[in-house]
């Protein structure tokens, strides 16, 4: 359907060529603005439904006094399905700590809250396929579970900033929720109007990116470059994936306009992570919190994990679109 609306638009109505790299990337452009956009909004309007009581105070409540293993399962599961992006991760950050919720566990929140997500696991599959759906997530998880267990290693508790420690949180009053449909369907449909609104930008580039790379890069440069079968095409797309600012909505149409173009499994899910959990400005946030000794350690933890993720998944040969 979403194919066939770009075809008629871009070939029929406009009149450009397949064969014509401007018309290329726009119909490719076209088609992943309409499929995105109409699943972003279902998506999210339906999660919102059952996510009408979830509230960054109850995840802390769920979290808090529990075994570690259980927080930290409790900690990914929750940043995997919760909507929240490096920006509200900073205040979750900072009531964990007041909660006294190990800073590992923490920290695994924070890789997978902006990492994964359902909309971005159901968009993969409706545009990537169910296969590279779970390798993300299931790549997500395990990085996000294995890195917070690293992180608790250096004891990052001796880098939180002095106020984080000194913030002391008052008990906040229950905001009581309307449990009517009519008031999931306003939750919901608030959900849609927040998180489309502070996301369409970043899908929409990363959408022009993805078409700009369709149609316009030659594939003997992507072949040189990035899917040359190199050990350093994941490190490299690893360190591609830093100055880009986007989340894992808006980085799909770039990994699917790469696998279009033969690059490698792992290379892309490297790009993605990345991009994801590893870019400046989620640096730059997060410095609102942590000293520059526990910043450093937690991007090369993540950066050391991508890499691996991505040698792992180029090594079983797993072909690409």
């Amino acid at each position: 359907m979403f194919e066939a609306l770009s075809d008629l638009v871009v070939y029929r109505w406009i009149g450009l060529s397949p064969d014509n790299h401007f018309g290329a990337a726009l119909h490719f452009f076209v088609m992943d603005v309409t499929k995105i956009f109409v699943m972003l909004i279902l998506i999210i309007y339906l999660m919102g439904l059952l996510r009408a009581y979830l509230s960054p105070e109850r995840i802390r409540t769920y979290i808090q006094n529990r075994p570690d293993w259980q927080a930290r399962g409790m900690a990914v599961t929750l940043g995997a399905v919760t909507p929240f992006c490096s920006c509200s991760s900073v205040p979750l950050f900072i009531g964990f700590v007041e909660a006294g919720i190990p800073l590992g566990v923490t920290y695994s929140f924070l890789i997978a809250s902006p990492m994964i997500n359902e909309v971005a696991a159901v968009i993969l599959v409706g545009i990537l396929g169910w296969k590279l759906a779970l390798l993300y997530v299931g790549a997500g998880l395990m990085v996000a579970w294995f890195g917070g267990i690293i992180m608790q290693w250096f004891k990052p508790e001796r880098w939180v900033e002095d106020y984080v420690w000194k913030i002391h949180m008052g008990e906040t009053p229950t905001l009581e929720r309307d449990d009517s449909l009519k008031g999931r369907h306003s939750y919901a449909a608030a959900e849609v109007k927040e998180i489309v609104g502070r996301i369409w930008k970043w899908v929409l580039i990363g959408i022009g990116v993805g078409a700009l790379f369709h149609g316009f890069v030659p594939e003997a440069w992507v072949t040189e470059h990035l899917a040359g079968g190199n050990w350093f095409d994941v490190p490299t797309a690893v360190l591609l994936g830093i100055p880009l600012y986007s989340n894992a909505t808006g980085i799909i149409p770039v990994a699917e306009a790469m696998l279009t173009k033969g690059v490698a499994i792992g290379t892309t899910l490297a790009l993605m992570m990345s991009v994801a959990a590893l870019s400046l400005p989620e640096m730059l946030i997060l410095r609102k919190v942590v000293k520059w000794q526990a910043l450093a350690i937690f991007a090369g933890v993540l950066a050391i994990a991508f890499i691996i993720v991505g040698w792992g998944f180029n090594a079983m040969n797993i072909p690409a679109l």
